[in-house]
């Protein structure tokens, strides 16, 4: 699933190519799975509508929308293997395209925004009212509050990063690779968690994800920008999915264990 830097990447791509734009007409598939708002609704609402603006909100992208001095959000949630590709007309549709969105105005001529989803896990809705997200930014959480929101919990500071009532956004990828630079074990008990050590963990997410969004994302599975092309974190990658391989840092083997039900890759000796 694209996590943070992933989903600001393609928001970002998708705003510098649609925004000022008019949607002339909408297309959908009617996948009942796709749709949290109806299918023809979302058609209403968005056609004649102008993008004001494209960004993220934890993992979901949320175009800012205006049509007679009325304005709302559709959500754009890429789900498992979702896509959001800016594309001319007459570029070949690519299978499973569950959503056209076709703009008129800007250089460049017609433009299309193609929403591809091969597993339907994606959603797509409207809003009237502003998106927040479920938790937490982890770009722009204090440090208090980052302390704060871990306070006493008993989970393992790797389950506690993935619950996005807390942090939205992140996700397996950034987890892993942030615990490792922190030095911290991702079964440790989060309650027992020294400030310092969320400090640097704090202090550590921030730089791989910002990092992560600077190198465009890691594409490790579907994951690909608005113009279809894959980013390059995973070639930065410290501990996911480096099972067996030395560490970069001490050389001992890097481990793979489940938590939560997710895969979980970590150095013994880095990480206490």
């Amino acid at each position: 699933m694209p996590e943070l830097p992933e989903v600001e990447t393609i928001a970002n791509g998708v705003h510098d190519r649609i925004h000022g734009r008019t949607i002339r007409s909408v297309w959908t598939s009617n996948k009942p799975q796709t749709f949290k708002t109806p299918p023809d609704q979302i058609a209403e609402a968005l056609t004649g509508s102008r993008v004001d603006r494209v960004h993220r909100v934890g993992k979901t992208i949320v175009v800012d929308l205006s049509r007679r001095r009325k304005t709302m959000q559709f959500l754009i949630h890429l789900g498992m293997t979702g896509r959001l590709l800016v594309s001319t007309p007459d570029t070949p549709i690519p299978p499973h395209t569950h959503a056209i969105l076709t703009l008129s105005g800007g250089s460049g001529g017609i433009k299309e925004l193609r929403f591809v989803d091969a597993r339907r896990f994606g959603r797509l809705s409207i809003t009237e009212t502003a998106y927040e997200g479920p938790g937490s930014e982890p770009l722009t959480i204090s440090l208090e509050d980052f302390i704060v929101l871990f306070h006493h919990r008993k989970t393992p500071i790797k389950a506690a990063l993935l619950n996005q009532s807390l942090l939205h956004g992140v996700g397996n990828i950034y987890a892993d690779e942030s615990l490792f630079r922190a030095g911290i074990r991702p079964r440790r008990q989060v309650g027992r968690l020294t400030r310092a050590e969320l400090g640097r963990l704090r202090t550590a997410l921030v730089e791989v994800i910002r990092h992560a969004i600077e190198l465009g994302g890691s594409s490790v599975s579907d994951y690909v920008d608005a113009d279809g092309v894959r980013g390059f974190f995973q070639l930065e990658h410290r501990v996911y999915l480096r099972t067996g391989e030395p560490c970069l840092v001490c050389g001992t083997p890097i481990q793979r264990i489940v938590i939560g039900g997710r895969g979980t890759h970590f150095c013994s000796r880095c990480q206490k």
